[in-house]
């Protein structure tokens, strides 16, 4: 992993179609994800690309929202968006293996996160970023464990 991105995957015992099913759906998102309690399509939106979602999120002593513009929607392959528009990438990705599908979950802080994050935290924004990459290291094998345990038990 390079300070700004990491990525993990899991062979899940199900098809490549109903995992996407299960990850673009944002308002399940809670039912995996250790930081993320859920999330809702803003006006109207759904799983298409173009398409922009609230998401709540959750760690001891913080409960922020975010907004999210999906930027890829390709059933079946990939569901990914980027957090308030451009500042951090992420996606997952399906693929078809013997048993099931590989689905890979990746985290990238993009540029414009990196000078957000400078602008508002100022002095602190590398402990702030270096907190949110451990999050995500953290947090993605968290997510596609859970992933994986209600898409084999359903």
């Amino acid at each position: 992993m390079n300070e700004l991105s990491y990525a993990e995957s899991i062979e899940i015992a199900r098809d490549p179609q109903s995992l996407y099913d299960m990850v673009s759906d944002v308002s399940r998102m809670g039912e995996w994800s250790p930081v993320c309690t859920g999330g809702w399509w803003d006006e109207g939106g759904g799983p298409r690309a173009g398409a922009w979602f609230t998401a709540r999120n959750e760690v001891p002593g913080r409960v922020w929202e975010t907004r999210s513009l999906v930027v890829a929607a390709d059933p079946g392959r990939e569901f990914a968006f980027m957090v308030r528009g451009n500042w951090v990438r992420w996606g997952y990705t399906f693929a078809q293996v013997d048993g099931g599908t590989r689905v890979t979950e990746s985290w990238d802080f993009q540029p414009d996160g990196i000078a957000g994050f400078h602008e508002r935290y100022g002095a602190d924004a590398p402990a702030q970023i270096a907190d949110r990459r451990e999050t995500a290291r953290t947090g993605i094998p968290a997510t596609l464990a859970a992933l994986k345990k209600a898409a084999e038990s359903g």
